[in-house]
């Protein structure tokens, strides 16, 4: 016999600051059986972004909640704006900037729920660590993949 479920509002509530952007977790995997994590993304005007990566084991949605940011999927540029999504398919490169000038707020649906709040967690340890370029960009691409994010390849030119 399984233990009753007890719901709550934002089970997961917890905030990371991950460089300048705010990573704030209310649903993870642990709170609805693997099927999906939702955070809310506060990413302010020309912050640095993550590396273009994909990922093959799970979808990711993205709701703009406020401002607008832009993710380049698989070479083409979307503006996400208040009341717009993009379902980011898996194995599709995609990365994101925000160069409106003002901040925007996303909602982002990971499904299933193989990301959580313990990866954003390892990137603001990473860049808070002082180490210098180099050592940090190994232990994040390190991190990516351990987490499921495939890094891109550098584009040639």
């Amino acid at each position: 016999m399984q233990p009753e479920a007890v719901n709550r509002l934002n089970p997961s509530d917890e905030t990371i600051q991950v460089g300048a952007m705010t990573v704030r977790f209310l649903i993870t995997g642990d709170d609805s059986n693997g099927s999906t994590a939702i955070f809310e993304m506060t990413t302010p005007s020309d912050a640095q972004m993550p590396a273009p990566h994909s990922h093959d084991a799970y979808e990711e949605t993205v709701y703009g909640l406020e401002g607008v940011l832009t993710f380049t999927v698989d070479g083409t540029p979307y503006d996400i704006g208040p009341g717009q999504s993009l379902c980011i398919r898996r194995g599709q490169v995609h990365g994101f900037s925000n160069t409106s000038g003002s901040v925007s707020r996303s909602l982002l649906v990971v499904s299933p729920a193989l990301i959580g709040p313990e990866y954003f967690r390892g990137v603001a340890e990473i860049f808070s660590s002082g180490a210098a370029m180099p050592e940090i960009r190994t232990r994040l691409m390190d991190l990516m993949r351990r987490f499921g994010l495939t890094p891109a390849p550098p584009p040639t030119s």
